[in-house]
């Protein structure tokens, strides 16, 4: 008689489901500055066998004399030329690193977006959900992998089903669904906070080969006097390419990171439909 009497209170209590963080803090600072620096790597091996070279090639034209006593015409517009300086090769390696934390972030969204179209909790449309029910829907839930708990439809329907259980209150649980999926929005909004940093740093460092060229032409200004314009050229050459590549390259950043935006905004705001039409209106209180 003690036996059975011990173990009621144990039977009745509802067990906490951990559900654990997609990924760590520390983590994600690994793979982070992990992939700049692979980025970094591949890059640098990029310029200094393919686009210095090339470029190197075509300066060197500036030297030659023809049989004429004429000097060739420099290509300055080829794209070896525009891309030949360090402020070109740094605008790249943030632009890579920034669409493949883009991407990463993508790819999770894709993951969460076909979660919903599984059936987490079945109800039919004449069945209610009591609050004496809300741990036996839960059961389902609890049996799946950790990952897949700690995504956004199952983490919301679990949290929504414990709240429903606790509080009896439909109000309440409507409430609770509301403020997780708003967390959930600042929780991605503050992981793309690197690549707005670096969505600002590109056109940045286009200004600083600016100003560099301009300095580089200024130098040259004494023998443009003389009649040699070239290191004049080759300087406000820097200047106009450094600022065309960093801007072309913000661009491309910022439209990947509003089309993210707005596949997150989307998946919250379905993940919140769908608790609401599966699972929030089949609730009832006696």
């Amino acid at each position: 008689m003690s036996t059975v009497m011990n173990q009621a209170p144990q039977s009745a209590t509802p067990a906490r489901v951990s559900i654990p963080r997609e990924v760590s803090a520390g983590k994600e600072l690994i793979i982070s500055l992990g992939t700049l620096a692979l980025v970094a790597i591949l890059v640098q091996a990029v310029y200094a066998l393919v686009i210095r070279p090339h470029a190197e090639a075509i300066l060197a034209e500036q030297t030659t004399v023809g049989a004429d006593g004429k000097r060739p015409i420099l290509h300055l517009r080829s794209p070896w030329i525009i891309l030949k300086d360090y402020e070109q090769e740094t605008a790249i390696i943030l632009t890579i690193w920034s669409l493949s934390m883009l991407g990463i972030q993508g790819r999770l969204v894709g993951q969460s977006r076909k979660l919903l179209d599984k059936q987490y909790i079945e109800v039919g449309e004449n069945r209610v959900v009591l609050p004496e029910d809300a741990r036996a829907y839960g059961r389902p839930i609890e049996q799946l992998p950790h990952a897949e708990q700690s995504m956004l439809l199952p983490r919301t329907l679990m949290m929504a089903l414990n709240r429903f259980g606790a509080t009896r209150s439909v109000q309440d649980t409507a409430e609770a669904v509301r403020d997780e999926c708003e967390l959930e929005l600042s929780r991605l909004d503050a992981q793309l906070s690197m690549v707005r940093f670096t969505a600002w740093a590109i056109p940045a460092i286009g200004f600083v080969g600016t100003v560099r060229g301009i300095g580089v032409a200024l130098q040259e200004s004494q023998r443009a006097i003389q009649g040699d314009i070239s290191g004049v050229t080759l300087g406000l050459g820097v200047t106009f390419n450094a600022t065309l590549v960093a801007l072309t390259l913000c661009i491309i950043v910022m439209f990947c990171l509003h089309q993210l935006q707005q596949a997150q905004d989307r998946l919250v705001l379905d993940t919140r439909i769908a608790v609401d039409r599966n699972l929030i209106r089949h609730m009832r209180v006696r």
